[in-house]
């Protein structure tokens, strides 16, 4: 069963022994960055401040920061497993015969059981604090880099509604602290937030939720398409549905066990200047208008714990955000490109800027036509260069990709020059959202491409000396870290992503 509130998951994770607490006060205005910078890039364990500065709320931070962590925040062993799940869902079938009718009827509940449920009271609303009460400043809000213009709040779940349909929309974008009662919200042009607020007139009710369970947190930060409830996501990867209750001075849910909910408005066309902040792209973003947030409510459980997460030069702790990201959606995007095998985002690519991709190639130009359905899908629309390998590459291993990029590619045959949207934070392009795209098609070429030379085998051992030499290895005398050597050398930090199988059938 997956953690219910973040207390629980607090305690899972000392159980687990991923959790230091620290006692000794730390700042976090700065300090408590350069702590967890070190400790992310080492692979260290999730921290939690107990005495920050300027605060009597403990400061969680690092909760996402290794695969290890997020597979215990999702139950499984293997984040593949997560994907497994939401591909049952999708790729459902009408049922033949009594059993498959009898998984499909157990589906279909587990997905009728994930609806978010109603409640009369929370954890969340133990303490509530209005008016002159309300002061940001008691928050042990983090300025993470030199350069950010004042505290962020950064691992927000905003809730909105749709003014055209009344359909809620949970996501997470970072929070400018403005004073005791207002922040800036960091609405970029392609998300489901800003959009709800274009279409609003007048005043724009919204809460934002801190303080969660690790998957109901984990959901607020996943591109779902319009018409998809995050916190149904939630429920149906927590096999638990997220328990809401009305807001005190807001006519939206929120979650219950929620350590702190804000409450507050918009008003449409209120803008104020929010930046700059030191980004996950690594680079500051500049300052620009983004719309003002009045708080009217802070509500909270007794002795609330406040969470945060360190964005900055990669990899950070929303590496592993991403990664899940990447694993979930791999069946919706087998769902439209069925040849694909498996496709890798690269942290140091920022997820946006990169994405390698295996293919079981069937014809000419069949790179080509992937790489323009990744440029035509969602939110990987925004993706600047993408790199087409042959189905027996694994993406992961970086090592193999750049052999493949480095050994089949003709620059003058095999690289495509586009353009299109670009993400919001991508600093590059000389217009502002838009700009080129790069594509490389690393796959084996035949006569069906104009390739007439024969294109040439891939060295291999025979399976049987293989098999000989494995059974002898205790013999030989030779000690290599983790036993007798596999198919292929590993060098550098190809492997970083341990997974269970290549999933690609």
């Amino acid at each position: 069963m997956a953690a219910r509130d973040l207390r629980e998951w607090i305690a899972l994770l000392e159980r687990e022994g991923e959790l230091v607490r620290i006692s000794a006060e730390v700042d976090p205005h700065l300090e408590v960055t350069e702590i967890v910078d070190r400790t992310v890039k080492a692979g260290g364990p999730a921290l939690l401040f107990e005495r920050p500065k300027g605060s009597s709320h403990p400061l969680l931070v690092n909760q996402f920061g290794t695969e290890r962590r997020m597979c215990l925040a999702f139950g499984v062993e293997h984040l593949d497993e997560v994907a497994a799940r939401l591909g049952d869902v999708l790729e459902m079938q009408p049922p033949e015969g009594l059993a498959a009718k009898v998984r499909g009827l157990k589906t279909l509940k587990s997905i009728a059981d994930s609806r978010p449920k109603s409640v009369k009271r929370g954890a969340s609303q133990d303490i509530v604090l209005q008016g002159d009460d309300v002061d940001l400043g008691l928050l042990p809000v983090q300025t993470a880099w030199p350069g950010d213009a004042g505290p962020f709040i950064t691992l927000p779940a905003v809730i909105t509604r749709d003014p055209r349909n009344g359909q809620r929309n949970v996501g997470m974008y970072r929070m400018q602290v403005l004073g005791p009662r207002a922040t800036a919200m960091h609405w970029q042009i392609h998300k489901d937030g800003r959009a709800d607020y274009l279409f609003t007139e007048g005043r724009m009710e919204l809460a934002v939720a801190l303080g969660l369970d690790p998957i109901t947190a984990y959901s607020a930060s996943a591109p779902l398409p319009k018409h998809i409830d995050e916190l149904m996501l939630a429920g149906f990867l927590r096999g638990a549905p997220v328990e809401l209750v009305k807001g005190v001075t807001v006519d939206l849910e929120v979650p219950a066990d929620a350590e702190i909910v804000l409450e507050g408005y918009l008003e449409k066309g209120e803008l104020t200047d929010e930046g700059p902040f030191g980004d996950h792209t690594g680079y500051y973003t500049p300052r620009e208008p983004f719309p003002v947030v009045h708080v009217t409510a802070v509500t909270t459980r007794r002795d609330p714990i406040y969470p945060s997460i360190i964005v900055g030069v990669p990899p950070q702790e929303d590496a592993w955000l991403g990664k899940v990201t990447e694993r979930l959606f791999l069946p919706a995007v087998r769902m439209t490109m069925p040849e694909v095998v498996d496709y890798d985002l690269p942290v140091e690519g920022a997820f946006h800027n990169l994405c390698i991709v295996a293919i079981r190639k069937a014809y000419p130009g069949h790179a080509r036509k992937v790489m323009h359905a990744i440029w035509g899908t969602g939110l990987l629309s925004l993706t600047k260069g993408i790199v087409v390998v042959d189905a027996d590459v694994d993406v992961h291993d970086y090592g193999q990709v750049m052999w493949q990029v480095g050994a089949n590619v003709d620059p003058a045959r095999d690289v495509v020059l586009s353009d299109g949207p670009l993400d919001h934070l991508d600093h590059a392009p000389t217009m502002q959202f838009h700009g080129g795209k790069l594509g490389i098609d690393a796959t084996a070429k035949g006569p069906a491409e104009g390739y007439d030379r024969g294109w040439p085998d891939r060295i291999r051992m025979t399976d049987e000396v293989r098999e000989r030499v494995t059974s002898r290895w205790g013999e030989l005398g030779i000690a290599l870290p983790g036993g007798p050597a596999g198919d292929r050398p590993q060098t550098g930090k190809m492997r970083r992503f341990a997974r269970s199988g290549r999933g690609g059938g």
